[in-house]
């Protein structure tokens, strides 16, 4: 019996932290383009650190290929976050 309660404390812990590392990670953001100037405001999910400085360096690497430049990282956030993004974000919603 003594020991059930060290291996249910452990059962918890496992599940807690893998309910939490499956949560999502996003970040919206505003880039641009030159000559002619365009700008447009997306939604990315983050592969990395979920943090503003993480996703700056991310985001960044990942909208460069199609001749973008990063002004602003906004915000980081979850799942919950995305609510609303979508019509925002238009076709930058998770496309990078």
């Amino acid at each position: 019996m003594k020991n059930m309660i060290p291996i249910f404390g452990l059962s918890v812990g496992l599940i807690l932290a893998a309910q939490t590392a499956s949560a999502g990670c996003y970040a919206d953001y505003k880039a641009k383009k030159d000559n002619p100037l365009k700008l447009h405001y997306g939604v990315v999910e983050l592969r990395g650190d979920c943090s503003k400085k993480a996703a700056r360096d991310e985001v960044a690497a990942r909208i460069k290929r199609d001749g973008w430049t990063l002004l602003n990282v906004l915000s980081v956030f979850d799942d919950d976050g995305l609510n609303g993004k979508e019509q925002s974000a238009g076709p930058y919603y998770l496309r990078y």
